[in-house]
């Protein structure tokens, strides 16, 4: 990833969600590069670094890593690249939308969002029991 693509979803970002007062990052040159500090500093966005061999200082990244790799990587032989790519984002759906997570109370981070299309009907829905109920009623009358 380059700086000018680092700039350009930041952009993205900031404009859909608000600028931030920190962003944390590791020393890649992606987000170390001049240009990037530069931008963020016009924004008013303050940079906090990790150092280097200190993943306790990212725990967020270094926990969704060992999910990613407990429940997926190491379970799975990706024969193709088209195979990798489907079945990460079955498992990225499902991780956002409605694996529980402990930090947020054990709802999943989305509960409510509608990210599944008609192609993606093995996917659960989320309901709510009076929704259920109601379905079961309309089919039983």
């Amino acid at each position: 990833m380059t700086s000018e693509s680092v700039l350009e979803r930041l952009s993205d970002l900031f404009v859909r969600r608000g600028v931030p007062d920190y962003i944390r990052s590791d020393n890649g040159p992606e987000f170390a590069a001049f240009r990037v500090r530069e931008w963020l500093g016009r924004v008013g966005v303050k940079t906090l670094f990790i150092e280097p061999g200190s993943p306790w200082e990212n725990g967020f990244i270094e926990s969704f890593n060992g999910k990613l790799r407990d429940e997926l990587l190491d379970r799975e032989i990706f024969d193709t690249l088209l195979e990798a790519k489907v079945l990460t984002e079955r498992w990225r759906q499902e991780y956002n939308t409605v694996r529980p997570h402990s930090s947020l109370g054990y709802r999943p981070p989305v509960p409510d969002a509608r990210m599944f299309t008609h192609t993606h009907a093995s996917f659960p829905t989320h309901s709510t029991t009076a929704e259920i109920n109601n379905s079961r009623d309309e089919t039983t009358t």
